[in-house]
């Protein structure tokens, strides 16, 4: 049961934010700008400072906001996996598929949303029991290419990163994303120092999602 209420809770998001940032302060006010515009799914990636630390602080502020829903990024490996998991981690993102990393996903019931760019690599994390494929960079095709992946697999959840804006996130979901990670666009104001817009950013694509899930 755990495993399907994180993956409702993903999919109820549609919007993952990929959080990047020079430090930990940084990530966390960022978080929260986010979470303040109605963007409830977090990625927080393991290139930040103290990555577990802003997971746990996150996850400890947001346990009762039943929306919410914390995960761990960049994850490169099991045992980064379980240290992002331990600290409150709810679904795990890697940039490439890691056997180690899904069984380790998978004893703990947790959602591993490994990073795949052929059919071969996606059946192979289907196999492993990955729940959603994250199809990396997503810029490197654009949405067209999704209808292709899901005629052989229409069983595919997949959820682009990399190249998705609020010029194009229409087009994502129109072609049958489950959902889309987006990162530098809806950030870049937080490296500056600027939160609010980054909750005036975070606005725009929920008032977006909001009529193109009309």
């Amino acid at each position: 049961m755990k495993k399907i209420e994180i993956l409702n809770k993903l999919e109820q998001a549609a919007i993952i934010a990929v959080v990047r940032g020079a430090s930990k302060k940084e990530a966390i006010k960022a978080s929260q700008a986010l979470i303040a515009g109605g963007i409830h799914g977090l990625e927080l990636t393991f290139t930040l400072p103290q990555a577990d630390e802003v997971i746990k602080e996150l996850a400890l502020q947001y346990k009762n906001n039943t929306d919410v829903v914390i995960g761990a990024g960049t994850v490169l490996d099991a045992a980064t996996a379980r240290l992002a998991i331990i600290a409150g981690a709810e679904f795990i993102v890697s940039p490439a598929f890691d056997v180690e990393t899904a069984k380790l996903c998978n004893l703990y019931h947790i959602p591993y949303l490994p990073g795949c760019m052929t059919i071969t690599e996606m059946t192979t994390a289907l196999q492993y029991g990955a729940d959603i494929i994250k199809f990396f960079p997503g810029s490197a095709f654009g949405p067209s290419i999704i209808s292709a992946f899901k005629a052989p697999l229409p069983q595919l959840n997949i959820m682009p990163t990399g190249g998705v804006s609020l010029d194009n996130l229409e087009e994502w979901f129109q072609v049958g994303v489950i959902a889309v990670g987006v990162g530098g666009n809806l950030l870049a104001p937080a490296a500056k120092g600027d939160f609010d817009e980054v909750t005036k950013i975070a606005q725009a694509y929920v008032a977006k999602l909001r009529k193109i899930k009309e």
